[in-house]
Parts: C-alpha cells; structure tokens; sequence
C-alpha cells in the first residue's frame, strides 16, 4: 500500500481539494495528515467534511495539530482566548456560526478522535510538531508537547549533515524511528517551498496558511505534489498573513 503524508491545511479547502485531484493516487493509498486543519482560510467546515467523508471511502490517519486543539476546546465548551483567535482561530469560529448542532457534533468528535501521533510497521513517526523524550512520544512528561514543540526540527535543521548515526553524537531521539514526518513549522521559514528534510526529519508544512502551497509527499519514493499557493486561491482573504 502506498502511504502519502499531508502537510497543514488551516482551513484551505480548494487548497485541499486541488491536491487530491491532482495526485489522483489509487484506492490503495493510506492518508496521513499531520494536523492543523483548521485557523486561517475562511473554509474550516468545508475541509472537515470533507475529511470525514473521505476517510470513509479511504485509509486515513489524522493526527492531532495545536491549533486542532484549540479548536476541540472552543466546540466542546465554547473556550477561547485572544491569541488564538488573532492566530486563525477568528475564521474557524465564523466558518461554524450557521451551521447545524448535529454537523457541530459530528466534527467535534472528529476532532475528539484525532491522534497525537502514529508509528507505522516500517517504525516511521508521524506527528504534528515533534516530542522532547529521549525515550519516545509516548514518555512524554506533558503529552501535549507533541503538537507544540519545535526544538526537534530546530534541532534537525541545526544539524551538522557529517555525523553520521553511529556518531555520538547524533541525537538520541532522532535515532528512535528510521523516519519522523512533522508539520507545524513552515519550511518557508528556513527557505523552502517543498517539503524538507534533515537528518532522518521530514517536514511537509510548506506554509499553507500563509502565501505558500499544500503539500503531499509519497514517505517512501519521496515524490511531492502541490497545490497552488492558497493566497491565490482565496484572493479577498488574508489568512494568517
């Protein structure tokens, strides 16, 4: 079976939509999306219907971004605070003013449901931003680090690209899956407009909710697609801009 990873969506439905139709990838495929589907395009609602129809025609992983979180919160018992609105969470709390309270319910449980990672058989990670446990995700002291933290891919980029994983080194953590696949910080930040690696770290957040594209990357011929860049496909918006 085939395994694609999808970066950061933010509420980018055309985006989305885009990417599907143009991989065109067969019904044998596994769907991981690493998370933040929600906060910045005006189209959140859209984009988890989506999901949850797709996901019943397909197989899907959906992991579990920050700002997925913030959003739970806000469904589920109506709290928010000021920085999160002003970070995108605005948009999603417009997107579901008119909606249904069944469709409400619905979503919330998609988010309830969503995983704070996922390890396949081939011991390759998948998770929204990262983990600080030398031990694994799963040792975390604060189990919500893996949606928010940063260091790992600071740390990978910041890497020197000659030690080698026999080398001392070598972060203990890095060694723990023969691959980890993140979003949650865009590439863009450190030049990049496709998804990038270093060390054994993978990053498909190509800044989907700013001016860059939505991206899918194959985890095992690491060929790329891409939407176009979503400013343009929602040309009175602003997103997180």
């Amino acid at each position: 079976m085939r395994t694609v990873v999808i970066g950061d969506i933010h509420g980018g439905f055309r985006a989305l939509t885009q990417l599907i139709e143009r991989a065109d990838l067969p019904a044998k495929t596994k769907y991981i999306f690493v998370g933040d589907y929600v906060d910045g395009w005006s189209e959140t609602v859209e984009v988890i219907s989506f999901l949850i129809d797709f996901s019943h025609k397909n197989e899907c992983v959906f992991i579990r971004g920050n700002h997925d979180e913030l959003f739970y919160k806000y469904l589920a018992s109506g709290e928010s605070n000021p920085m999160w609105l002003s970070q995108g969470g605005e948009t999603s709390v417009k997107s579901y003013m008119n909606i249904s309270r069944g469709l409400k319910e619905i979503h919330r449980r998609f988010f309830e449901n969503l995983v704070n990672y996922h390890i396949d058989s081939e011991n390759r990670l998948f998770v929204h931003a990262g983990f600080t446990n030398q031990a694994g995700p799963e040792y975390e002291y604060y189990p919500n680090l893996v949606y928010w933290d940063r260091t790992l891919w600071e740390m990978a980029c910041a890497m020197d690209i000659s030690i080698s994983e026999n080398d001392n080194r070598f972060p203990k953590r890095l060694k723990l899956f023969k691959e980890i696949f993140i979003g949650h910080t865009p590439v863009t930040r450190v030049g990049y407009d496709k998804p990038a690696n270093f060390a054994n770290v993978w990053n498909v957040d190509t800044g989907a909710a700013y001016k860059g594209s939505l991206s899918m990357l194959d985890v095992d011929t690491k060929q790329i697609w891409q939407s176009d860049p979503v400013h343009l496909l929602y040309p009175n918006e602003k997103g997180r801009n």
